[in-house]
């Protein structure tokens, strides 16, 4: 128990590290690959986020969807990739090879769906090389670069919001 708080504060560090050391890209690319973030603990409509690729027209090889769970791995035998807080270490180290591909993936865009605040969470968010990163999540604004403010069970006001951003930045 001692050790596991001692984990979360040495990952906490990590994370300001990395948060303070992040630089803002703001190349006017359009969007090509997508990558997503997702606690499925919160929200597990997998088909959602299809149909909001297929809106902005990333093709299916260039989307990659992450799901996060507190709970067992095992229950979750639907999802490709899904990770707990077991694949993560000390000093925000991830364990999981396939994690940590996702994570040194340089997407076009990232998003991170999720409202709880979870520092492995925040970590796979701060440590993914994604050009542009938008969420919903808004206690920590350093993570995202837009920030689009709806419930997590609101996803068609998140889909539209996120097609309006991304039309204004010339990234659609």
């Amino acid at each position: 128990m001692i050790l596991k708080g001692f984990k979360e504060k040495s990952n906490k560090k990590y994370l300001n590290k990395l948060l303070t050391e992040r630089e803002v890209n703001t190349t006017k690319s359009e969007v090509q690959s997508l990558g997503i973030i997702l606690n499925i603990d919160e929200f597990d409509d997998l088909e959602s986020f299809r149909k909001l690729a297929d809106l902005i027209k990333v093709r299916t090889n260039k989307l990659k969807i992450v799901a996060f769970s507190e709970t067992n791995k095992e229950n979750l035998n639907s999802w490709d990739d899904c990770f707990t807080p077991k694949d993560f270490g000390w000093k925000g180290v991830v364990k999981n090879v396939e994690l940590q591909s996702f994570l040194n993936k340089d997407f076009d865009v990232l998003i991170s769906y999720y409202l709880h605040d979870n520092i492995e969470l925040k970590l796979m968010t701060a440590a993914s090389k994604a050009k542009f990163k938008v969420g919903i999540l808004v206690s920590d604004e350093r993570l995202n670069d837009l920030i689009i403010k709806t419930d997590i069970k609101e996803f068609d006001v998140f889909k539209n919001e996120i097609f309006k951003y991304l039309t204004i930045l010339n990234k659609i």
